[in-house]
């Protein structure tokens, strides 16, 4: 397995993201481009109580993954949350690195949400989160999954 340090990221404008950005988009996924922008401009930096963002570094300091929790901005609910913003690099899935963040994220949260809710349009994300837990939910059209703590 290989080795990686999972820590929580106080600024994010002092982390490389480039290749994770690069990878991610040849992927079809933009929301890291997002992450980086709604960052400079301030709409969202995860340092609200109860917001997270983690990265995960391999041996040579890079990150090869990263994810958040915010309170969700698509509910007036102050206990539910939701992950955003998670990738995991190509190279370093299924060895349990986004197991690792989704459970520190969700350890570091569960003092402020009862819900944990998510959205992804992939096959693959779905079976990863239904393993930790999550379950398929269609009360809302912002949300594919949820999870009580």
């Amino acid at each position: 397995m290989k080795q990686f340090e999972l820590r929580r990221v106080k600024d994010l404008l002092n982390i490389d993201l480039a290749s994770l950005i690069i990878e991610s988009k040849k992927e079809g996924f933009l929301f890291l481009e997002r992450l980086i922008n709604d960052y400079k401009n301030g709409t969202n930096t995860f340092s609200k109580p109860g917001e997270f963002l983690y990265g995960v570094f391999n041996q040579e300091g890079l990150i090869i993954a990263i994810g958040g929790i915010n309170k969700d901005p698509f509910s007036t609910n102050e206990r539910i949350g939701r992950l955003r913003r998670f990738y995991v690099s190509k190279d370093y899935r299924r060895i349990g690195v986004g197991r690792s963040l989704v459970t520190r994220i969700l350890k570091d949260s569960s003092e402020h949400y009862e819900n944990i809710v998510l959205y992804t349009d992939t096959e693959h994300a779905d079976k990863f989160y239904t393993s930790l837990g999550f379950i398929k939910d269609s009360n809302s059209l912002k949300s594919t999954h949820s999870l009580k703590l």
